[in-house]
């Protein structure tokens, strides 16, 4: 797909400062300081009830800040009406009209914007999300993906500034999703809007976006490049919504160079310095399970690797490139493992005793605990994302 120059145009910083809303009875966004920068794509992730649907109406308009600014631009647009503001949204819902064809669709807001040559972009627009040979068509006449590049177009003709999605691949099956994703991160690329992205799909969020907010109860919990959230995630929340972890409470017993020492249930586990919030008392530890390695022995000790076990294996779950194994010990609870499918058959089996290992530089260290799972308050910026990022490497 070619960017054409009308829709070269950058789109513009959005700024949320001091935001909160209440509601009768509950408050649904605590206080939220955010920047986004101007032609990024940017997404916010939560759970159902946290938050990121009310932050998006927000932005759009659709709702009134009970506190705070929004800022668009630079210009303070908290008081104006949808309509006023630069912005566009796409829903989950198509909402096409049914009786025009998909030309009309798109040039519909042009129109009764009284915008110059509303057919002639309407048919530019079409081209970027290749559909303009569909253009006479209704939209009953298209499939589910086709429509929700139709209602990408008719956002994008207006040109925002910033352009609000709303868990729009949501009705589409795994498949088209995925396709989807990709194209929507495509034109994201060529029109240089600022894209804002409302989703519970994790998957969905790391693989367009270029950076994640994860959203907890109304609070940002932690916020940067979806790689860093992934290999660094700072709480026990975002270590359990991005993805699956193993999570282990441990007492810190020393220091060393780099990194801490600590023991679980008499097993050293230790986690560098760079990579833990806590460096003192019990605290939670963690490593993804696909870092881990199963072994038939005990495996010799080694600087840079932790190492527990042994454990028994209480279930095999095939799922094509990997097999998931659950191995228990009352020493540490269940753990989970992600085992590559690189030779035929499971590496191990149902009931074999293993022990389990990985590599020192894999753990995390989080700032809270599995007994104490609250918001954290978190204020961002660009410049807390870069010194996150450099803070990974």
């Amino acid at each position: 797909m070619a960017a054409s120059n009308s829709f070269a145009e950058s789109g513009a910083d959005l700024e949320l400062v001091g935001i909160q809303k209440r509601f009768p009875g509950f408050t649904a966004i605590e206080h939220l300081d955010l920047t986004i920068p101007a032609g990024s794509f940017f997404a916010l992730l939560g759970p159902s009830g946290c938050g990121k649907t009310t932050t998006l109406r927000l932005v759009a308009g659709l709702e009134e800040p009970s506190e705070g600014q929004i800022r668009i631009g630079g210009t303070d647009v908290t008081a104006l009406k949808p309509h006023k503001r630069p912005v566009n949204t796409v829903f989950q819902s198509y909402a096409l009209f049914p009786h025009m064809s998909i030309l009309e669709n798109v040039a519909f807001g042009l129109r009764r914007r009284r915008i110059g040559d509303p057919v002639g972009k309407a048919h530019e627009a079409l081209r970027l999300v290749e559909l303009d040979h569909v253009a006479d068509r209704k939209p009953a006449q298209l499939s589910g993906g086709q429509q929700q590049r139709v209602a990408l177009a008719r956002a994008v003709v207006n040109r925002p500034a910033l352009l609000l999605l709303d868990e729009p691949l949501g009705a589409l099956d795994l498949k088209l999703r995925r396709q989807m994703q990709q194209e929507l991160k495509e034109i994201q690329q060529e029109v240089g809007l600022t894209f804002l992205h409302v989703t519970h799909d994790q998957e969905e969020a790391m693989t367009m976006a270029d950076t994640v907010a994860v959203m907890n109860k109304g609070r940002i919990e932690q916020m940067g490049a979806p790689e860093v959230l992934y290999e660094l995630p700072k709480t026990v929340f975002v270590a359990n919504f991005l993805g699956q972890s193993n999570l282990f409470v441990v007492q810190v017993t020393g220091e060393s160079g780099e990194a801490i020492h600590t023991s679980l249930n008499g097993d050293r586990i230790t986690v560098p310095l760079a990579r833990t919030e806590r460096t003192s008392g019990p605290i939670t530890v963690g490593v993804r399970p696909e870092k881990i390695r199963l072994h038939s022995e005990a495996p010799v000790e080694a600087a840079g690797v932790n190492a527990i076990g042994p454990g028994r294996i209480t279930d095999v779950s095939f799922s094509g490139v990997s097999t998931q194994y659950t191995v228990e010990a009352p020493e540490f609870g269940q753990v989970q493992v992600f085992a590559q499918n690189v030779e035929a058959g499971p590496a191990a089996r149902l009931g074999d005793e293993v022990w389990l290992s990985w590599l020192v530089e894999h753990t995390f260290g989080l700032a809270d605990d599995e007994t104490n799972t609250g918001s954290i308050t978190a204020e961002f910026s660009t410049q807390a994302i870069a010194a996150q990022a450099a803070r990974a490497e």
